[in-house]
């Protein structure tokens, strides 16, 4: 009877262990699951580009994302992270909400507001940014991103309020979040 017990033990662990590998490029973030669905070279970064969503969601459809984007090239992210912070001030649909370098450990957190339409559908995108070195050549960047649609005042004051109360947690969580490594290998 024993040796029965421990044979199911063995083989629940062996399973528990496959499922661990099979779910190997799902993200955990805030509470939610996200697979990853495109993994592509970036002519323009000269790097890989992965990007996750829910498992209802795609790249052509999607309110919730995570981005994990390589830059070989890029050697300083905090001096890259600035750049990124001037180019989104001069941009009318932008607001800027924070803007974070740690020049210690050298990382650079950015979040913002931007205005678009899709599908005659008007959204703000919250969008926060994730930017420290690689650990052999070049900068990691981490991105989280979510839809708020709208169509009344109403609702952008309501996605205003919201915002507002999560966008530091939301930072928080992604400080100590660790870049998950890049997948290199074609995925659209």
């Amino acid at each position: 009877m024993k040796t029965n017990f421990f044979i199911y033990i063995i083989l629940l662990l062996a399973y528990l262990v496959f499922v661990q590998t099979a779910k190997a490029e799902d993200i955990h973030f805030n509470n939610d699951i996200y697979k990853l669905k495109v993994s592509q070279m970036s002519e323009l970064n000269k790097g890989y580009e992965n990007e996750y969503f829910p498992a209802n969601e795609t790249k052509d459809n999607w309110v919730k994302m995570i981005g994990i984007y390589y830059y070989p090239e890029v050697s300083n992210p905090i001096k890259f992270a600035n750049q990124k912070d001037e180019e989104i001030e001069k941009k009318e649909n932008i607001a800027l909400l924070k803007f974070i370098e740690n020049k210690k450990q050298d990382k650079a957190l950015l979040s913002f507001l931007e205005n678009g339409q899709v599908n005659g559908k008007n959204y703000f995108e919250h969008n926060i940014y994730k930017y420290e070195e690689h650990p052999d050549k070049g900068t990691m960047v981490l991105r989280y991103a979510k839809k708020y649609f709208f169509k009344t005042n109403d609702e952008i004051t309501k996605i205003g309020h919201e915002v507002k109360s999560i966008n530091d947690d939301l930072l928080e969580q992604l400080i100590i979040t660790p870049i998950p490594p890049i997948v290199e290998k074609m995925i659209e």
